[in-house]
């Protein structure tokens, strides 16, 4: 370390009064406050932005970490709560003026209950997202929220972001998994709303205000979460379709044979099964010949006597389709080890991305019906304004959710294509909201949004907000410059 490195690192010392109250609070290990030691909690996963801040700060238990926060609203001092810090907003990092405390709740990795019975789940913030499935697994439950980051994305981010992934279609967003939360509000003091009731409408659902506020009202170390029958049977299959119309009548086709039983429809164009099996281990096209698009669907039941009519269902399912033209070719999962590889080709796509150079990312929602209609659109109107610019837009299909990412022309400078960020978000948002969709349907907005929802955003709608964030936060302490400003 340089001498000037050394000289702007700060340790708690009695001259620094709030960061001595930190040590008092949760103990000096888990307090970091050189850059090295906060290295890891001041950049995201894309690295699109780098912050620094006063301290991190590692509460283990809800009471410590209302401490914390109240020590920080008596100072005055900026918080930004951050979980597994695998957001891609940027949301859950610090600014690069310093003057932020980052409070990290990897250490609240509680599951203080989990009911088989009355199917519910009440886990600290921390708990990972991977473990608390396995847990539920363990209880002959599941917990349907699942994404690519599982393995190290945390319950209190998930609600953060109201967390989406694969199997929305079935089960809907991390908020309608959710019946009750704790909370540590700005002021220090701690809501407990862990409820584990189906039915309550005694008032406002003040859960919902949290859900999806991406750490601006407060900060959540628990929550009391839905659990549902284990499935025993799952059955997929991987198709060739001709073209996104079709897929869509797929879609229609697929819930209405299986009685509504269709856990998961992802689409994916050509171009990202090619970039993904030319760069990701162990991935490769299982049909013969090449499709413009591919659909992986899932079926899947709790019934402990479907494990033969799940299968049955889609190879039907599946029959019919080839018969109406909605399918060209497709192939069933064989064993666990086959389905495992169909799901790697879907979720390894966004990877396989970076080995092509910059991609500009947009996670936006429409109307099913109204994809096919976007998808065109949009690639028209970057294409015009890049030519050589790749479009690769997948996801999942079955709740309107397109990760609509654009993947830079061949043998173009990365800088200076990501340089182009605004320009691409302005021609794809204004399209989206011309559609009636949403500029963020499962990431949320942080801090790389927040323009574009100022400028997209109904004035009565911005100022609704507004009202929500000064009512709960009225010094703004709580991750400032994030979402609404």
């Amino acid at each position: 370390m340089t001498d000037s490195a050394a000289a702007a690192t700060t340790t708690p010392t009695p001259t620094d009064p709030l960061l001595a109250r930190f040590v008092e609070i949760v103990g000096p290990g888990a307090v970091l406050t050189t850059a090295e030691d906060m290295a890891a909690h001041m950049v995201e996963p894309r690295g699109l932005f780098h912050g620094k801040a006063r301290a991190v700060v590692k509460p283990a238990t809800t009471e410590e970490a209302a401490a914390v926060v109240a020590a920080c609203h008596q100072a005055g001092v900026p918080m930004v709560p951050q979980g597994g810090n695998t957001g891609l907003v940027g949301g859950n990092v610090p600014f690069d003026h310093g003057g932020e405390v980052v409070i990290s709740t990897v250490r609240m990795t509680r599951i203080r209950a989990l009911d088989p019975v009355n199917l519910t789940a009440t886990v600290e913030a921390g708990v990972v997202l991977a473990d608390l499935q396995a847990a539920a697994e363990d209880a002959d439950c599941l917990f349907p929220v699942s994404l690519a980051a599982e393995g190290s994305c945390q319950i209190g981010g998930n609600i953060a972001a109201n967390a989406g992934g694969t199997g929305v279609l079935r089960y809907g967003n991390m908020r309608e998994q959710v019946l009750g939360l704790e909370v540590v509000l700005p002021d220090g003091r701690i809501w407990n709303g862990l409820r584990r009731l189906g039915k309550d409408n005694a008032g406002y659902a003040l859960r919902h205000l949290f859900v999806g506020s991406e750490g601006t009202l407060g900060l959540v170390t628990a929550a009391t979460l839905k659990l549902y029958p284990k499935p025993v049977a799952t059955a997929t299959a991987f198709c060739g379709v001709s073209d996104l119309e079709t897929v869509t009548a797929l879609l229609r086709h697929a819930r209405a044979w299986s009685g509504d039983g269709v856990t998961a429809f992802e689409f994916m164009p050509r171009f990202g099964i090619e970039i993904t099996c030319r760069h990701m281990p162990g991935c490769s096209d299982p049909l013969e010949s090449p499709w413009p698009w591919y659909v992986l669907i899932e079926l899947s039941s709790a019934r402990p006597d479907s494990a033969a009519s799940v299968r049955e269902d889609l190879e039907g399912l599946l029959g019919e389709a080839l018969e109406q033209g909605l399918i060209g070719d497709a192939v069933l999962a064989e064993s666990l080890d086959q389905r495992d590889a169909l799901w790697r080709l879907r979720e390894s796509m966004s990877e396989a991305q970076g080995f092509e150079g910059g991609s500009i990312k947009h996670d936006v929602s429409l109307p099913v019906s109204d994809i096919p209609a976007f998808i065109a659109r949009a690639n028209r109107a970057v294409t015009a304004a890049m030519p050589g610019l790749r479009p690769c837009p997948f996801g999942h299909l079955g709740d309107g959710n397109v990760h609509y990412n654009l993947t830079q022309p061949e043998g173009m400078d990365k800088a200076e294509y990501l340089a182009q960020w605004d320009a691409m978000n302005r021609i794809v948002h204004d399209i989206v909201v011309e559609m009636e969709g949403s500029i963020a349907a499962e990431h949320g907005v942080g801090r790389i949004k927040v323009g574009e929802l100022e400028r997209l955003k109904a004035p009565v709608e911005l100022e609704m907000m507004r009202a929500v964030k000064r009512a709960i936060d009225p010094d703004g302490l709580f991750n400032p410059g994030k979402v609404v400003v």
